[in-house]
């Protein structure tokens, strides 16, 4: 399945949003190239993103193979480890949807770096092609009760009022619409490791 068009703008949307609110926040956002953080633990990624990555990988395939293998690599270490108690069907790289799957997912490869984080430089080797949880990793956001959520290494110190002035507004109708593009009946949930390799 191809990556639908707009996701492109998806992406511009997104990144014009972080870089404004990176900008409100100044001092306040502790996010820097090598930071690392957030790059550790297992967490699921939609439809709209495996295709991304899998787009990422295709393009890295052929503009700088040395980094593709090494990519596809550490996504077969990942595997190899983790696979096994993987929570879902290893085959397809399908996130299990049962309260049992759920409840081993919260304890699912928590410690591991993504196999997307570079080991050497301390960065994304995929980092234009990121999932949506990656881009809005950081500044504050909304969360589902409507408070805000951000880094536990950013705003530290800050008063509410501070985070809020820094809120980061994130497109989930555009996302929607383009998931809905994409994505079966019901939704379906993978791993970046799986998604490098498809």
């Amino acid at each position: 399945m191809a990556l639908p068009a707009r996701d492109s703008e998806l992406v511009q949307i997104m990144d014009a949003s972080l870089a404004d609110a990176a900008r409100r926040a100044g001092q306040w956002l502790a996010c820097r190239p090598g930071c690392t953080q957030c790059c550790y633990g297992a967490f699921a990624i939609n439809a709209l993103d495996a295709l991304r990555l899998q787009s990422g990988m295709k393009l890295l395939r052929v503009s700088d193979p040395a980094i593709a293998v090494d990519l596809e690599s550490r996504a077969r270490a990942w595997l190899a480890e983790f696979e096994p108690s993987f929570p879902g069907d290893p085959a397809s790289g399908i996130l299990g949807t049962s309260e049992a799957d759920v409840a081993r997912f919260d304890d699912f490869a928590n410690d591991a770096p993504c196999p997307a984080l570079n080991p050497v430089t301390g960065l994304c080797d995929v980092y234009a092609w990121r999932p949506m949880t990656c881009r809005t990793f950081g500044p504050p956001t909304p969360l589902e009760n409507t408070a805000l959520g951000c880094c536990e290494l950013c705003f530290v110190g800050a008063s509410e009022s501070e985070v809020a002035a820094c809120e980061m507004p994130v497109p989930h109708a555009l996302e929607s619409e383009l998931l809905a593009e994409v994505d079966a009946d019901p939704p379906v949930e993978t791993l970046v490791a799986f998604a490098l390799l498809s």
